[in-house]
């Protein structure tokens, strides 16, 4: 014991006396270059971090401007501003009013969750049925931070839109640069998502929709998981991320109905990258962790939303939890571990399905139930010819991406970098399962001359999960919108990324240049001929686009609306198309029969019933669904009526008259017959039996409004 004591205070000595004898110069020359290192890394933490704020910003100030000179928002009317909402955008900012307008923010949610003054015979929880969180955040920011004698309430809610969208675009720049270590591919992915704007968001044509006040939590989730992730994160940063990942979950959960759908496909990626043992188990089953406590707040906040109890996020997190317990010593490295590796995933994929099927036997759920008919009829396994389900096909979101989308991504350079990065990260990939298959253990770091970026679990888990959703957007063009940000994400992170360009060259075996400073001269080259290219190209367009006045004026709409708020009695209620309908309801505050959502069975029916009045049936028919609504006016649209759309059998008149079986096939030709005529031209005639039930009290260009006549006069 002595003599190893002895030893121990022999070593510390020696210990001390080499440094003692070490040199002055080299002592400070190993000093200054540890503080210079950490000086270099703040600064470039500071300038990355001033980079993604700004860029941030400035997309947000982009989006106002353009804004401003597509509509001339500042020298419009309030109606004239309010009539730019449109469809179910007009709805959600209409209760955003409502609850400005509430004597007290209490009683303004009150009003909204027991809300029968939009739709006639029906009482509605607003709140719940339509998501409207964002609705009660915007209005709490607007009256608690006194801005009332500041900006008008129009402004402040585009204005917290569109500074969502900046959140959005910062998200994805620190997403491609924790990838990537630079923040030069922040920039990039800046760069593309700006010049793709088409493809990358919706916000030009509707600002209120539920995605656009959700994506950019979904995209501060990812970037927080993409840190999570590392293998090299400190305790401090580990946590940091974790919390956010928590925080950005519940948020974009409460934020869109349709969240834990996009969240479902998250957790698929995170189990895949899982199965192959590619990423810490603890951190992945935290995440799942984090889903569950999500989905059981967001289902006792929401009103108890049965629509999470039956989602496929719940079945397959709880899958994998029960899946965890079944198979605790699974990683072993031997042929029975990876037998039953195969046998995890078919278990987890088995309870996933079967606990889903047990769900929505004795959960009561009926919001979900059309997206599911919807999924059937666009594979292919159902026919149908129901009204809303053929008027859902023929939208152009969910169509098959065109030729157009692919030529657009092509011209800005975008598509061929993605593909170039998502092969050599494939490959990689693919090399790193196959040597876990054989075996051989993950290192616990990579550095730059391994040129094994496969083994990175944030760059798999994004090669996966643009993957997923690539395959989602090859069959609806609106899952676009959530696809293209994250492609040009993983683009700007490709061309910018050492390890990368490492992985390449270590495939290609390059003897004659040094691989290690090719890998790093070619990750600041070839973003920086990106960029310029880009400038050069489309900055122009950009500028022009700003320049531009462009005008959006409707006056008949204009009209409609001031006749109405002028002549109409308070107590009327408006029936017609369901987009004009959210239109009225917001311009007016008229209650109206219908409105544009398809996530109610009764919404859909009685859109269904009121839009027969461009189908062929008789005007005794028509009036009878009106007054079962207790409808008192009726407005009739030209552009419906005489819709000369560019595909026939997806005009509105198509599809009621195949709906109502008034479609005679001829030879290969279709014909629609019935012994009525369409009930929009006849009405229009004034002649009996239709004046014994309408009578026309205003009509321009555009629309026809007639009075539903409570005494029917019968007049030859």
């Amino acid at each position: 014991m002595s003599s190893g004591a002895a030893d121990l205070r022999q070593r510390k000595k020696q210990n001390c006396t080499e440094s003692d004898k070490m040199p002055t110069s080299d002592f400070l020359f190993h000093y200054s270059f540890i503080f210079y290192g950490k000086i270099f890394r703040f600064a470039k933490l500071f300038f990355g971090c001033l980079a993604a704020v700004t860029s941030g910003m400035m997309y947000a100030v982009y989006l106002s401007t353009y804004h401003e000179r597509k509509f001339w928002f500042s020298s419009r009317q309030e109606l004239e501003r309010e009539i730019t909402f449109q469809g179910d955008s007009a709805i959600y900012y209409s209760f955003y009013k409502e609850l400005l307008k509430a004597p007290s923010f209490e009683r303004g949610v009150y009003e909204l969750t027991h809300n029968n003054k939009t739709i006639s015979l029906k009482t509605i929880n607003a709140v719940q049925q339509m998501t409207l969180y964002p609705e009660l955040i915007a209005s709490v920011l607007y009256q608690a931070s006194g801005s009332e004698e500041v900006i008008e309430p129009v402004y402040f809610y585009i204005g917290i839109v569109f500074g969502l969208q900046g959140i959005y675009v910062t998200a994805l720049f620190v997403t491609s640069w924790v990838m990537s270590g630079t923040w030069l591919a922040g920039m990039l992915t800046v760069a593309w998502f700006i010049i793709n704007r088409t493809d990358t968001t919706r916000i030009d044509y509707s600002i209120p929709s539920r995605e656009n006040w959700a994506l950019p939590y979904f995209a501060c989730q990812v970037a927080a998981l993409t840190g999570y992730l590392k293998k090299s994160l400190n305790c401090s940063a580990e946590k940091f991320c974790y919390l956010l990942v928590s925080a950005s979950t519940y948020t974009f959960m409460m934020m869109w109905e349709y969240s834990h759908y996009l969240l479902f496909v998250q957790a698929v990626s995170l189990f895949l990258l899982d199965s192959f043992a590619l990423a810490q188990t603890e951190k992945v089953y935290e995440v799942y962790k984090i889903y569950l406590f999500s989905l059981f707040l967001g289902y006792l906040l929401q009103f108890e939303n049965s629509a999470l109890l039956v989602s496929p996020l719940l079945s397959l997190v709880a899958a994998l939890m029960l899946s965890k317990c079944l198979q605790m010593n699974m990683k072993k490295g031997t042929f029975m571990s990876r037998l039953l590796k195969i046998m995890h995933i078919y278990l987890v994929l088995t309870i996933t399905v079967t606990l889903n099927f047990l769900l929505k036997m004795f959960v009561p759920h009926k919001e979900n139930e059309h997206l599911l008919k919807f999924i059937e009829v666009k594979l292919g396994l159902n026919t149908t010819k129901n009204f809303t389900m053929n008027w859902l096909l023929c939208q152009e979101s969910l169509q098959a991406p065109s030729q157009d989308f692919f030529l657009r991504l092509t011209q800005s350079s975008l598509l061929p970098f993605y593909i170039l990065v998502l092969i050599i990260c494939l490959f990689s990939v693919t090399q790193v399962i196959f040597r876990r298959i054989c075996g051989e253990p993950l290192k616990e770091t990579v550095k730059l001359e391994d040129g094994r970026i496969g083994e990175r679990p944030e760059i798999v888990y994004h090669v996966i999960h643009t993957i997923l959703l690539g395959c989602l957007a090859m069959c609806l063009e609106g899952m676009k919108y959530l696809w293209t940000p994250y492609v040009c994400m993983l683009a700007a992170f490709g061309v910018c990324s050492p390890e990368l360009w490492m992985t390449l060259f270590k495939w290609l075996r390059l003897k004659a240049v040094h691989p290690i400073l090719l890998a790093l001269i070619l990750s600041m080259a070839v973003p920086t001929i990106i960029g310029f290219s880009l400038w050069k190209e489309f900055f122009p367009r950009i500028m022009t686009e700003l320049s531009e006045l462009q005008e959006f004026y409707d006056p008949d709409t204009v009209e409609l609306m001031t006749w109405i708020k002028r002549q109409a009695p308070v107590a009327a209620v408006f029936a017609g198309s369901p987009q004009l309908m959210g239109v009225i309801k917001l311009c007016t505050g008229w209650m109206v029969s219908s409105l544009p959502l398809y996530n109610d069975d009764d919404l859909i029916k009685r859109n269904e019933n009121i839009y027969q009045i461009y189908s062929k049936r008789s005007a005794e028919d028509i009036y009878k669904i009106l007054t079962s609504y207790k409808a008192s006016f009726l407005v009739i649209e030209d552009s419906i009526c005489n819709e000369v759309g560019p595909v026939r059998g997806c005009r509105v008149k198509d599809l009621l008259d195949i709906a109502n079986g008034h479609v005679v096939c001829e030879e290969g030709d279709s014909y629609a017959y019935s012994k009525y005529g369409r009930f929009c031209h006849e009405i229009k005639m004034n002649y009996s039996p239709y004046v014994n039930y309408f009578t026309r009290v205003y009509w321009n260009r555009s629309y026809f409004v007639y009075r539903i006549n409570t005494v029917i006069s019968f007049q030859s």
